[in-house]
């Protein structure tokens, strides 16, 4: 990933939190790695854990943020929460979301949408 791709994901990220934090999540973690990849946030909601996967888009030329979370990263991000909740012993309720952040070309943000339950694994 280029500097300049790091840095909208990171942006993008910022901006999620923030949205969920709004929203009453719990940021828990961010940028959480393990041999099969990254989830980008983890939080809570009550007792229930929440993996947010972030999209960001300048622009629509490759589609919207939403439709970077193919059915081929849906079942990734299943893969990853498996990963975490082994990894943290985790064996209560769990939900993926999808956070999409749409900004103009110059970098203004355009949206923020936060999708719960945006993807089903159980």
């Amino acid at each position: 990933m280029t500097g300049a791709a790091k840095g909208l994901g990171a942006r993008g990220e910022d901006l999620a939190v923030q949205a969920l934090e709004r929203a009453g999540l719990h940021v828990l973690l961010r940028n959480w790695r393990c041999p099969r990849g990254e989830i980008d946030i983890v939080a809570n909601e009550g007792d229930l854990l929440v993996i947010v996967e972030v999209k960001t888009r300048r622009g629509r030329a490759a589609g919207t943020p939403e439709q970077g979370v193919t059915p081929a990263k849906q079942r990734k991000l299943c893969q990853l929460a498996q990963a975490y909740c082994d990894a943290a012993g985790w064996e209560g309720l769990v939900r993926i979301d999808v956070v999409g952040v749409e900004l103009d070309r110059a970098g203004h943000l355009l949206r923020v949408s936060h999708w719960r339950e945006a993807v089903d694994c159980w």
